[in-house]
């Protein structure tokens, strides 16, 4: 089973979107896919509620490390598993997922207050010997980005000074919040318009694709 945690301690840099789009993109290839929900708002869980009974089916998985309940204990039940993780990182829950992740994804929005916080995420992560001896992969989404501003460069430079890899740009649309609000994602609707959009995905789908021969082994 392939874990990937989407995660970053600053809160409201898109970590439900992306989350939810990683786990609707592995249900539609017909791999066996579980959506957890670590956040205070259940953001993810409440969009799980809203999915169209006729949509490629995503499990919603409840992980509880006091009950035993952790990634790795849910064994060959799923092929995949997305982790929403809230913007608190000390629980004993969401050390458990970003050790046992093979990947974990951070997203991070144009702005100096994201980019601040994402280094003290930083700075947290590699306290994980996983993370630090490079065992796990961290990657990086730029999220809601508007190109050709001072913003988004500003943005790509902060990154392209960081360790690890931008696997994707996502652009700022409204159609991002159109397709949540029915339970789907751009890979469900949006029509021919969204395409561009979906085609921004593809690099941290690639990048999610090598993670998968390791996470057998």
């Amino acid at each position: 089973m392939l874990i990937v945690a989407v995660a970053n301690t600053k809160g409201g840099c898109g970590k439900t979107t992306v989350a939810t789009h990683l786990a609707a993109h592995f249900a539609i290839k017909g791999l066996r896919t579980g959506l957890a929900d670590l956040d205070r708002q259940q953001s993810a869980r409440a969009w799980l509620d809203r999915r169209p009974t006729e949509a490629a089916p995503i499990a919603d998985v409840d992980l509880d490390v006091a009950a035993g309940k952790t990634p790795k204990s849910l064994g060959k039940r799923l092929d995949r598993l997305v982790v929403d993780c809230p913007a608190a990182m000390t629980k004993d829950t969401v050390k458990d997922v970003v050790r046992q992740a093979e990947t974990i994804v951070v997203p991070v929005l144009p702005s100096t207050f994201d980019e601040d916080g994402t280094l003290r995420f930083l700075k947290h992560l590699m306290k994980l010997k996983t993370v630090r001896t490079h065992r796990r992969d961290v990657t990086f989404v730029a999220n809601r980005v508007r190109a050709r501003t001072r913003a988004a460069d500003r943005l790509e430079a902060f990154l392209a000074g960081l360790e690890f890899p931008i696997a994707a740009r996502l652009r700022d649309s409204q159609m991002y919040a159109n397709a949540v609000a029915g339970g789907l994602t751009l890979f469900e609707s949006g029509g021919v318009r969204a395409q561009p959009l979906r085609d921004e995905w593809a690099p941290l789908f690639a990048l999610l694709e090598q993670a998968v021969e390791p996470a057998k082994t």
